[in-house]
Order: structure tokens, then C-alpha cells, then sequence
């Protein structure tokens, strides 16, 4: 009997380790059908899809330079690259670079899942992203608390530079 639970053990380790090996490591990649699902999802169903998994994340801390990929901490690029590219949205790695991605909103004609994009003391440019989930709110990491929703209040309205559409 021992001798047969060791077999198989090993015939199952054997099984996993082809499963790896054929598919590249990366078995969590979608089957043609849920890509299929994915790219025939609405606008409007996507956003929602990407906000929701990204409030899975909720109080995941927040690490700059966070390895992307990961979902053990983040920065606001590697946040946001991660959720949309489950969704197959594919983004550039910085804040910087996600803020030329997509097209143009105006503020008046933001919609849930426009990415957000602001200023932030000590650095140049663009260096933060968030997430615009409507009411005046985003999803983002900065700082203490990690992953968070936070309203567009004076500070962040101050620190404002513009949005963008990735989700079609």
C-alpha cells in the first residue's frame, strides 16, 4: 500500500511538472475561450470587472518600484498594469509611460475605469495613477494603507494632470 501511495505521488509530481514545462510555466494564462470572453465584453462590463478585481487588492501594501506581476504589495503602475492586463488591457510599465497610453478624457467626461494621472511633491511630470471608479472616487496605492479608495479632494484635484481611456 505505502509502496502505491509513493507511485503515485510521484506520477503526480511527474504530471504537474510536464503541465509546466508544455504550457511555459504559465498555466494560469486564459484558455482561447476566456480570451475570446474578454475581448467580446463591453466597455462598461470591463471597467466594472477591473474594479472589482482590483478591491480584491484592498489594504495590499504599497512598495515603490513593486515587482509586477506579484500581488504580495504595489506601486500605482504595477497596481494598475496588473488589473487591467487581466482583462486584456495591456500597459507600459511607469506612471509616466501608462499616461500616454489610451486616448484623452476631459474631466467632465470621465467614466469608471479611465485611469487617472497626477503630480505628486518631489517629482516631475506624471508619478501617480489611479483608477477612476465615478462619484469623485479612485482606487489606487500611495503610501500607508497600500490599495485604497480615496476621493478626489482638494489634494489630489490640486495635484491633477489628466486621464485617459484604455478600455475599449
Amino acid at each position: 500500500m505505502k509502496l502505491h501511495l509513493r507511485w503515485t505521488k510521484r506520477l503526480a509530481i511527474v504530471t504537474i511538472g510536464a503541465t509546466i514545462a508544455i504550457s511555459g510555466g504559465a498555466i494560469s494564462r486564459p484558455h482561447a475561450a476566456q480570451a475570446a470572453s474578454i475581448s467580446s465584453m463591453s466597455a462598461t462590463a470591463k471597467a466594472d470587472s477591473i474594479i472589482s478585481l482590483g478591491k480584491k487588492y484592498l489594504g495590499t501594501p504599497y512598495k515603490f518600484g513593486a515587482k509586477v506581476g506579484q500581488t504580495r504589495n504595489f506601486d500605482c503602475s504595477s497596481f494598475t498594469k496588473y488589473v487591467y492586463g487581466k482583462y486584456g488591457v495591456t500597459l507600459p510599465r511607469t506612471a509616466a509611460q501608462q499616461a500616454k497610453v489610451g486616448s484623452y478624457v476631459s474631466k467632465s467626461n470621465r467614466k469608471k475605469g479611465d485611469l487617472l494621472f497626477f503630480s505628486v511633491p518631489g517629482r516631475s511630470g506624471v508619478a501617480h495613477v489611479g483608477i477612476y471608479l465615478g462619484s469623485n472616487k479612485m482606487l489606487n496605492t500611495y503610501g500607508a494603507g497600500g490599495v485604497k479608495i480615496t476621493t478626489l479632494n482638494s489634494y489630489w484635484n490640486s495635484h491633477y494632470l489628466t486621464a485617459r481611456r484604455v478600455i475599449k
